[in-house]
């Protein structure tokens, strides 16, 4: 199965509430590493292992936070399928029901209101 695909069937398998998610990715051509890693690295900050079995740790956010964004590491993986990479992909963690915390103080009500509207679905 490629890459995208399968990182769409986790996607589609995790509730709504999720907020952070870790994948490996490992490849299974080697010598095709540098040129794996100017998609990965480029798109969506996939963190290279020293030393490790899999090549690249990839951190994802549902709807905020400090990792890649779900559609950033959909294309990345899309990228790589479409030249012809084969590879493995598992996730390691999953985590679920956090939510963000936001300093509002000094914010006028306007901004209030209009937070709350975005974070609303």
């Amino acid at each position: 199965m490629a890459l995208a695909d399968t990182f769409q069937r986790v996607l589609d398998s995790l509730p709504d509430d999720w907020t952070d998610l870790t994948l490996d990715l490992r490849i299974t051509d080697e010598d095709r590493y540098v040129e794996a890693a100017t998609y990965l690295t480029t798109t969506c900050n996939a963190q290279p292992y020293s030393r490790h079995d899999w090549h690249w740790r990839v951190l994802v956010a549902h709807r905020f936070g400090h990792a890649a964004a779900p559609t950033a590491v959909l294309s990345a993986l899309r990228l790589l399928d479409e030249a012809g990479f084969e590879g493995e992909l598992v996730v390691r963690d999953v985590r679920v029901g956090r939510a963000e915390a936001v300093q509002m103080w000094g914010r006028g009500e306007t901004a209030r209101q209009e937070f709350r509207r975005l974070r609303a679905h």
